[in-house]
């Protein structure tokens, strides 16, 4: 296709956030390079050129920096960090991206990304509630809408239970199983999470990590037993809730947020065995393995937010100064709800 662009190509430059080392623990500053003036590169057929907006920040983002690959490339030395944003289409030579539109895809942590036509690039025509799109028609919604659903094939009446609760993913879930006729229990870090899950979520009990006894509080708040966990931190949080499986649960492995910043291979489960003694099925899975079904579930999520059934909330930082501490907040648990970036 022959390249269309609303920009002259040659004298715009690009902002950008390179990895420069790979990180121990948290991401440093001195890990990442932030770079002006970059020459914009080249575009190859089925490529756009995509002047970044909002940045989404996300827990998978610290495991594409280190060395080991997993279901993405590691990200190179050299290489803006990856992330996924939406932006506008500025210069185009792919049929399916045309100037002007909103994409969604992995742009990265720069001011002008390159997205190819293909599953990790969507069209989102001229216009878009962008924050909405990443804290919860987007991936986030994906993910969490296929992991409550499909997976942990929630029903009405079922005792769930979900692990950073008040982290993006984890509230989108919470939600989606209420809606599903759950009762839920969320666990979070602070007594202020505990009141947003229960007063603007309406869960049915929240237990504070960092104040109560996580085993016996579940003890106490499923006696019965745990139908669905919904994980997203493994670790000793994983470990106690084994501990409390109902007969044929199911664990939803989600995600791993205690262990993404450790260097080496953390310990399984001590007492995976539940699994044994309750007939009880544990699977992972990935957002990316049900991109076919975007626009299906993005219309499920938007109708259940124009009539007032979920709620989000968004943690603001502006500019790609602010890309090193806004991930770092996840893991620090500063964050309540989907950190995003400004730019």
């Amino acid at each position: 296709m022959e390249l269309q662009s609303a920009i002259d190509l040659e004298r715009t430059t690009n902002e950008r956030v390179v990895l420069r080392c790979r990180p121990e623990g948290l991401l440093d500053e001195n890990d990442v390079e932030h770079q002006v003036g970059v020459p914009l590169p080249e575009l190859a057929d089925g490529q756009a050129l995509v002047e970044v907006e909002w940045l989404g920040v996300d827990a998978t983002v610290r495991t594409w920096l280190s060395k080991a690959e997993g279901y993405l490339p590691a990200v190179a030395i050299g290489e803006p960090v990856r992330a996924s944003g939406i932006g506008r289409v500025v210069a185009t030579r792919a049929e399916g991206l045309p100037l002007g539109h909103r994409v969604y895809g992995l742009p990265g942590w720069q001011r002008y990304g390159v997205v190819e036509e293909g599953p990790l690039a969507t069209d989102l025509g001229p216009e878009v509630d962008a924050p909405a799109l990443l804290a919860v028609l987007g991936a986030t919604g994906l993910t969490a809408y296929v992991g409550i659903v499909d997976v942990g094939r929630v029903e009405e009446g079922d005792t769930v239970v979900v692990s950073a609760a008040a982290g993006a993913t984890g509230s989108i879930a919470a939600q989606i199983a209420k809606l599903r006729g759950a009762r839920v229990v969320g666990i979070c870090g602070g007594p202020e999470k505990v009141r947003w899950l229960l007063e603007d979520l309406g869960l049915d009990a929240a237990i504070d990590r960092r104040s109560e006894d996580v085993h016996a509080r579940l003890g106490e708040l499923c006696p019965e037993g745990v139908d669905v966990y919904f994980d997203n931190v493994g670790g000793p949080i994983l470990d106690a809730v084994l501990d409390h499986l109902a007969l044929r649960a199911r664990v939803v492995l989600c995600g791993a947020i205690s262990v993404y910043n450790e260097s080496h291979r953390p310990p399984g489960p001590s007492n995976y065995f539940q699994l044994i003694n309750k007939r009880a099925r544990m699977e992972g899975f990935l957002s990316l393995d049900h991109w076919d079904r975007f626009g299906e579930v993005a219309e499920v999520l938007g109708r259940w937010l124009a009539e007032g059934k979920l709620t989000y909330r968004l943690d603001v930082h502006e500019g790609l100064g602010s890309a090193v501490g806004a991930l770092n907040a996840l893991f620090t648990g500063a964050n309540t709800g989907k950190i995003v970036i400004r730019l």
